[in-house]
């Protein structure tokens, strides 16, 4: 493993164009004013142009923006030589577990061969360079679910429970064989659940944002005492640029914002601060909304995630309390929801996925 910092010059983010990944180009284009970005991305149901709209605007010059599929050899060959590419963030991914219980193959073709390919045009592009760097961008999930103690750190056993995460596990060893086979600089990163501005309105906190101020049913799994630990987006892209900077290659490092939370108390919450920014005419609290349903098949009991290690090594700390996230988050969803309207549309209606239907 080696401590070398890495600076980047020429990155590639695929899956750009997602939750996580907008909020990353946003960041990374802000906080250093040399470095260019070329982001990928399918433009799949998760990404959708208007999550980017102003980037190209905005940091003209440095931001590109290219449609196409990780799978796609070709593409991606031609994009590292093209930009001469000396760092790669790699997003692009399936991600929700829902549609993956209805729809493994699609959750296993991109996630698992997708990243096989862009491990394969980085080792031909980068033979014999020091100066480059591959982060691969994981979830906790890989890790399966905990009992009631305990954390997650880097040295849990894999034991992924979903397709989703089965395919995410297959992604990261596969980046770590192409780092002890053929040498590839490579760091990876497992991160909790990340919560903010433009996540696709599947997910629980903008979905129940969206239907509380429609007054439409909060539908919570099972018993609603599934824990998660929150991660505010724009810490979790901090973290990722620390790791890419500063992290040792073959390292993989946890980030999560040690706030965990039932997702009963989650909708909760986020019921409260709706009727705080946008009261029902009757004074009524929208926390009356909320719908027990049947459980997702094999949905894990707890996540927790032990970030000791990225916190003592590369002095990263959430800047988040989850409350003030939570509260930025839903006044963000408040004021855009044109935004919604617009990647929702044709794409999702708001029906639950994940019942194991073809």
């Amino acid at each position: 493993m080696s401590a070398a910092a890495h600076t980047p010059r020429s990155v590639l983010v695929t899956g750009g164009a997602g939750f996580i990944g907008c909020n990353f180009v946003r960041h990374l284009l802000a906080s250093d004013s040399v470095l260019r970005v070329v982001n990928l991305d399918a433009l799949t149901y998760a990404g959708h142009p208007a999550s980017l709209r102003g980037v190209a605007e905005r940091w003209s010059g440095r931001y590109a923006f290219v449609h196409g599929d990780i799978r796609d050899a070709p593409t991606v060959r031609r994009l590292f030589a093209e930009h001469a590419i000396d760092t790669v963030v790699h997003f692009a991914a399936e991600s929700h577990v829902d549609r993956s219980i209805d729809a493994p193959l699609d959750f296993i073709d991109t996630n698992v061969r997708g990243t096989a390919v862009l491990l394969e045009a980085a080792r031909a592009a980068w033979i014999g360079r020091d100066d480059v760097r591959f982060h691969h961008v994981s979830t906790d999930e890989v890790f399966g679910s905990l009992g009631p103690d305990g954390l997650f750190s880097e040295d849990t056993p894999y034991d992924p429970s979903s397709p989703y995460s089965a395919s995410k596990a297959a992604a990261d060893h596969l980046a770590r064989a192409w780092h002890r086979t053929y040498g590839l600089p490579v760091t990876l990163s497992n991160c909790s659940n990340n919560y903010g501005p433009f996540q696709f309105p599947e997910k629980l906190i903008p979905l129940m944002i969206g239907n509380a101020v429609a007054g439409k049913p909060l539908p919570v799994y099972g018993d609603g005492g599934n824990v998660r630990d929150w991660l505010y987006v724009a810490d979790h892209c901090a973290a990722i640029e620390r790791v890419v900077r500063h992290g040792r290659t073959g390292r993989t490092y946890n980030v999560g914002g040690r706030t965990e939370r039932t997702n009963l108390e989650v909708v909760h919450l986020l019921c409260d601060i709706v009727d705080e920014l946008q009261p029902r005419p009757d004074g009524s609290s929208r926390r009356d909304l909320v719908t027990f349903v049947t459980d997702r098949p094999g949905h894990d009991r707890r996540y927790a995630i032990d970030s000791r290690r990225i916190v003592e090594e590369l002095a990263w700390r959430p800047a988040h309390s989850f409350e003030q996230g939570l509260r930025d988050t839903v006044a963000w969803y408040l004021e855009h929801r044109d935004w919604c309207d617009e990647v929702t549309r044709d794409r999702y209606d708001g029906h639950r996925l994940g019942l194991g239907g073809s």
